[in-house]
């Protein structure tokens, strides 16, 4: 009786831990060591499992608490050993699913950012998700920080930094 309880016990843990397994392969997940404080990290989604060399789109969430005022420029910052490449064409900033018109996005590759710029600034408290559509994916995998700066409107035209996505490829 007891082989049977404790055969049950385990097949049961399995069960219920393997679907979590699986879905924290496209989401930020649970981040030990990272070198960032919890409340800088900012949470995201790769729609397509984030596989190296493969063909991504990348959803990178700024919670509203974490927007405390309104944003004219987002600037998104990257390790120079990131080789993926990004299409700015597919690029799109959505409040609520909603998506906001863009007046222009630049891709920096030599100092390794994208700055995107909202036609009308976006307000303050508002729950915002970047939208990198038809992302290549590096060849290589790892652990690559994007950092997130933004640009508040008729402020001292310096960036602030608001938080870090740690985002994996494997």
């Amino acid at each position: 009786m007891r082989r049977l309880l404790a055969s049950i016990a385990v097949s049961g843990l399995l069960l219920t831990g393997l679907p979590l397994v699986s879905s924290a392969q496209g989401t930020s997940g649970f981040t030990l060591w990272s070198g960032v404080k919890r409340e800088n990290q900012l949470p995201y989604k790769l729609d397509f499992g984030g596989q190296t060399s493969g063909w991504d789109r990348y959803r990178l969430r700024i919670p509203q608490k974490k927007l405390n005022l309104a944003v004219s420029q987002f600037s998104i910052s990257y390790p120079d050993y990131f080789k993926g490449k990004f299409d700015t064409d597919r690029i799109e900033v959505r409040i609520k699913g909603d998506k906001v018109p863009l007046q222009e996005v630049v891709w920096d590759k030599e100092n390794h950012k994208v700055d995107i710029y909202p036609k009308e600034p976006v307000p303050a408290g508002s729950r915002v998700e970047l939208v990198f559509s038809n992302v290549k994916n590096p060849s290589s995998g790892g652990t690559f920080y994007f950092n997130c700066q933004i640009q508040t409107p008729g402020d001292v035209p310096l960036l602030r930094y608001l938080g870090t996505w740690i985002v994996t490829i494997s």
